[in-house]
């Protein structure tokens, strides 16, 4: 995919929870100062409120941490059975910890089972290490790809959530981050769906602190966070019937109502919206090209395969294409020859580009003078 074709498609999620009718009428019961609820394959806000609130979000913060280490080992600069060494520093964290010792070795899987189930701020500082070199370099990459997702309501001051001036996010920008993390990492629920796991050769007991994992239907992870000033902050991921939502809350009052938070999100979610399948039901016709090297060009969906729908929709959604008769050379890949127009109930709720599947150069004027002198013979 070309970077056009990509600008296109970031486009169209911009667009989309735009076209989404809006969920803030209906009665849920929340108990935080913030939430979010996004569904993971369009990136659609389907729920929020004072969604760019900035707040601290304790260990919520290592959903990035975790998204970050997840791109080195994909990216081959990290491996699961790599030996990593505990720094005096990653060993002098407090909060949360697996009490790492000073030169204790523990390799990157047992490290992000860690901060996955336990949260330990020492493994992930540990982690952070191994990626940059330090965690302050490490922070610098964190805000850096926190500006990349657009995260604009964010500033890192550390890898692990512990309290710091200035450390501070916002229920969208947690569900931006989680989403990245989920959509491009899967691999990391075989760490965060564990309940209870052990280290050190069984020694050293894990238990979830997601109790979601074990108790809400579907849950996939993510993270919780909590400290005295942030109070109880989560980012709960769960998937059913083939459609992910990320819950997020931010300074809920107690542990529980936390929880019953997301629960509430998730499953007000999952009642009412589904996913659709968002291409065009027919093979689109190529359009013709003047001007061109080439005679046409093939038109193609820019866009992602599924829609966010309401479920009382998903009977009347009808889609309609419409086509360019014609464009003019120089025709760029990527470029918006076309739109499809989905509607339900008669009601348009997305309108999507279709985009030039190739670039199509102009004919030069050497090039006109030859298929003039061809033409001209065939006719004699």
């Amino acid at each position: 995919m070309t970077k056009r074709i990509a600008l296109a498609f970031l486009c169209l999620l911009c667009l989309l929870p735009c076209f989404l009718p809006s969920a803030q009428a209906a009665a849920i019961s929340i108990s935080a100062e913030s939430v979010a609820l996004m569904e993971k394959e369009t990136g659609t806000l389907i729920y929020a409120e004072n969604e760019h609130k900035q707040l601290e979000p304790a260990s919520v913060t290592k959903v990035m941490t975790l998204l970050l280490v997840m791109e080195a080992i994909d990216d081959g600069r990290l491996h699961y059975d790599d030996t990593l060494t505990t720094s005096d520093y990653a060993a002098s964290m407090g909060g949360s910890q697996v009490y790492l010792k000073a030169g204790e070795q523990m390799s990157v899987e047992d490290l992000l089972k860690a901060v996955c189930l336990a949260s330990g701020n020492d493994a992930a500082v540990c982690l952070a290490e191994a990626v940059a070199g330090s965690e302050e370099s490490f922070v610098e990459r964190m805000n850096e790809k926190a500006r990349e997702l657009g995260m604009n309501d964010t500033h890192f001051c550390n890898c692990t959530g512990l309290p710091a001036e200035g450390h501070v996010t916002s229920a969208y920008d947690i569900a931006l981050m989680s989403r990245e993390l989920i959509l491009n990492h899967p691999d990391i629920r075989n760490y965060t769906t564990l309940w209870m796991d052990s280290l050190r050769g069984g020694e050293f007991q894990l238990s979830n602190t997601n109790r979601l994992i074990r108790f809400y239907d579907g849950a996939t992870g993510l993270k919780t966070g909590s400290t005295d000033s942030a109070l109880y902050c989560l980012s709960a991921t769960a998937e059913r019937d083939g459609m992910e939502l990320i819950a997020v809350v931010m300074k809920s009052p107690t542990s529980a109502e936390r929880f019953a938070t997301a629960e509430n999100l998730l499953s007000y979610g999952f009642a009412n919206y589904t996913l659709a399948d968002a291409c065009p039901a027919d093979p689109l016709p190529r359009i013709p090209v003047t001007m061109g090297e080439k005679e046409n060009v093939q038109p193609i969906f820019a866009g992602g395969d599924k829609l966010l729908v309401e479920k009382v929709q998903l009977s009347s959604l009808e889609k309609s294409v419409a086509l360019e008769p014609s464009v003019e050379a120089p025709v760029e890949e990527g470029q918006t020859i076309g739109t499809l127009t989905i509607t339900a109930e008669g009601k348009t709720i997305a309108t999507l580009p279709l985009v030039a599947g190739e670039r199509v150069s102009r004919l030069s004027y050497w090039d006109i003078v030859q298929k003039l002198v061809k033409q001209s013979l065939f006719v004699v």
